[in-house]
């Protein structure tokens, strides 16, 4: 195995793949560089003299301006390279050709098929609150009911629901009903109180069509015994769920969210790429992703508003990234307070480093929508969504808006996991075998002895096995949790 990897040809950097020490010497080029510092895996090395003020060079663009003078073989990392970031920007719209090879495979996965049409890939009984105040009856009642039946019940508590104004309580409201409509649910319980300003009957109002042998709706304080109330209608949602039956459908149906946390050096490099060319090779077969995370956009934004199918694609995706610059500014933060301490850690300087890296989850295919916060699907391709770097909120995002799964990469591991299978893919199998009861899948593999390809067929099959009912490490774990977008006054 080599100890370093050169991204693109013009790059005046290389990442360190194993850890090197001062004085070691790396051959690249048909060049013979010696380490001058001691240099973590994942971490960069300058393979290049660079001058103070100029910009350093990953994945063939710049990812920030040195602020010293580098010398050929030093660590290039936080102490002597900054960010080109600032404020809102102006775009041109530059389309360019893309072209997909993929053939179609004409590839199924067994579905539940919903009475409106969409497909689940799980049939499983949940509980959603309205307002946190009844997140214990919630349990109360999903305790009591696995008892009497054997049957798991998922409860997606969360603090909200009252006591919120403006946006805060749309979003509520809206996050809340995507998940009721989810069709990875055979029968749903809508729990509330009774007092909360997210009332039941604005609630199922913002439903507007919504199948009524899968939903049942309580609320707490119009019955005198809450918890046996919602045992009954918990009963008869199950009773129609227990009937549905997986078919055949075909791989076009499914809708696959594309997310990362944790991040390091080795993102860039091997999970995320593999995710690009998977998003690229559903896409190609009539199905959909879904990019989010717009903080991590800043900085490669342009590769994405380039790749946009219209003038109008590219409007929505310049308003998308502009509109979480003013969010950030409204609070006076700036808009490259990123990555994070684990994300520098991992070898990882620069917001743009990251954005660079994490972009490359949508591959190369053309951006067909960008749905705002809290939106669904309703065009097949690559898609973009407005939610933030959160790793909670911004899978529930990916969920709410139709998602069946979300593949989530990580170079440092995380054991959470959202309302749908929650799949961790590691970009290094160090973390792979430290954290098997977190990680799902390894893509580490590529840079050991695994070419892209043979891996992509690997990732494909256990795809479609999790779509037929193969248990990610989160349901396996029992972590399924939920997070909402918060951006103003609670009374």
């Amino acid at each position: 195995m080599k100890n370093f990897f050169k991204i693109n040809e013009k790059d005046n950097v290389v990442v360190a793949l194993t850890d090197l020490n001062k004085a070691d010497i790396i051959e690249i080029d048909n060049k013979k560089i010696t380490i001058e510092d001691s240099i973590k895996r994942g971490h960069k090395i300058a393979v290049d003299n660079i001058k103070k003020g100029d910009n350093i060079i990953k994945y063939g663009f710049p990812i920030g301006h040195a602020t010293e003078n580098i010398k050929v073989g030093q660590l290039v990392h936080s102490h002597n390279l900054k960010t080109n970031l600032d404020g809102i920007k102006d775009y041109d719209y530059n389309k360019k050709d893309l072209k997909i090879d993929f053939e179609h495979r004409n590839l199924t996965f067994n579905g539940y098929v919903r009475e409106n049409g969409k497909v689940g890939i799980r049939n499983e009984i949940w509980i959603v609150p309205t307002v946190g105040c009844v997140n214990g009856i919630a349990d109360a009642i999903a305790r009591k009911f696995q008892e009497e039946t054997n049957v798991e019940v998922q409860v997606f508590k969360h603090n909200y629901g009252c006591s919120q104004l403006g946006d805060d309580h749309f979003n509520t409201m809206t996050i809340l009903g995507d998940i009721v409509k989810h069709p990875n649910a055979g029968g749903i319980l809508v729990l509330g109180l009774g007092c909360e300003n997210n009332t039941m009957g604005d609630f199922i109002k913002s439903l507007e069509v919504y199948d009524k042998n899968r939903i049942r709706f309580l609320i707490s304080q119009e019955v005198e015994d809450e918890v046996e109330e919602g045992i009954k209608l918990l009963k008869e949602v199950y009773e129609n769920a227990k009937k549905d039956k997986r078919v055949a459908v075909p791989l076009s149906e499914l809708n696959i969210g594309l997310k990362c946390g944790g991040s390091d050096g080795f993102s860039g490099i091997t999970a995320n790429p593999l995710l690009g060319k998977f998003s690229d090779f559903l896409t190609s077969q009539g199905g959909t992703t879904v990019l989010t995370e717009v903080p991590e956009m800043f900085g490669a934004e342009t590769l994405l508003m380039n790749r946009a199918k219209d003038k109008e694609v590219f409007n929505k995706t310049v308003n998308l990234i502009n509109d979480f610059k003013k969010y950030f500014m409204g609070y006076d933060q700036p808009v490259y307070e990123n990555p994070s301490p684990g994300n520098k850690a991992g070898g990882i300087t620069t917001l743009e480093d990251k954005s660079l890296g994490c972009t490359q989850k949508s591959g190369s295919s053309q951006v067909v929508d960008v749905l705002k916060y809290g939106q669904t699907l309703n065009k097949k391709g690559l898609n973009l969504l407005s939610a933030p770097g959160n790793d909670l909120v911004a899978s529930t995002a990916l969920a709410s808006a139709g998602c069946h799964m979300v593949l989530f990469t990580t170079g440092r591991g995380t054991p959470f996991g959202t309302f749908v299978p929650t799949i961790k893919v590691s970009t290094n199998s160090q973390i792979y075998e430290k954290k098997k009861r977190w990680i799902d899948f390894n893509a580490g593999d590529l840079i050991k002895d695994k070419t892209m390809d043979e891996l992509m067929e690997e990732f494909i099959n256990y795809i479609i096995n999790i779509a037929n009912g193969e248990l990610a490490n989160n349901e396996k774990n029992h972590i399924r949790e939920i997070a909402i977008f918060k951006n103003g006054v609670t009374l």
